[in-house]
């Protein structure tokens, strides 16, 4: 049998076991017997199960992680006095292609959302949470400087804020939301974080 498609059945074997029992409960015997392969066979494609599953979530991780990096790198590179009028559009536009991306990888982000305890991969939205609050801190130096200060924002009602923003977003993805209503629920989503964050900043 090709390497390619013995690959592909380990993919999609280990998927399945991911999915059901998480990262931790997986197991390594159940996915190589599905299969059809001996323990020793499977060595030669990957060295661990952490491996096995690194290259499963690895690029939509990555992908998920720089488009937002992305984002808030472009929202920050605009002139100082034109940031104000556009603070929603750029997150909204890096929302949207976030969730086109994680549906047209559904298994994949499931995954790194529901089933990665236990590898480095669990802490998605923490590290989202961290850029947005480094990317807020820099938006009120320059609401600041535009002589628009902002009154002072608790930090852990920030990081509440922040932190239940990415959850709303990705519940649309764990719960497969059909995307024409992700799409909506997100317009509406970035209406209210906007209204709100914008009360807060006293703008």
């Amino acid at each position: 049998m090709p390497a390619e498609s013995t690959l592909i059945r380990i993919h999609q074997a280990a998927k399945a076991e991911f999915l059901e029992k998480g990262f931790r409960g997986a197991s390594l015997r159940n996915i190589v017997k599905s299969v059809g392969m001996t323990t020793g066979a499977f060595y030669g494609y990957y060295k661990s199960k952490e491996e096995l599953f690194e290259a499963l979530v690895g690029e939509p991780h990555d992908y998920l992680i720089g488009r937002f990096k992305d984002a808030q790198r472009e929202f920050a590179q605009l002139p100082h006095e034109q940031q104000p009028e556009v603070m929603g559009d750029i997150s909204g536009l890096c929302m949207y292609d976030m969730l086109h991306y994680a549906y047209a990888h559904l298994e994949e982000c499931k995954l790194i959302l529901c089933c990665s305890e236990g590898t480095r991969f669990s802490g998605l939205i923490d590290e989202m949470v961290e850029i947005e609050v480094e990317s807020t801190h820099t938006y009120l130096a320059v609401l600041n400087e535009l002589g628009r200060p902002s009154p002072k924002i608790d930090p852990k009602l920030e990081h509440i804020l922040i932190t239940g923003m990415f959850h709303t977003f990705f519940e649309l993805v764990i719960h497969e939301m059909p995307l024409r209503d992700a799409e909506n629920y997100i317009r509406e989503m970035r209406a209210f974080y906007t209204a709100g964050w914008m009360k807060i900043m006293g703008q």
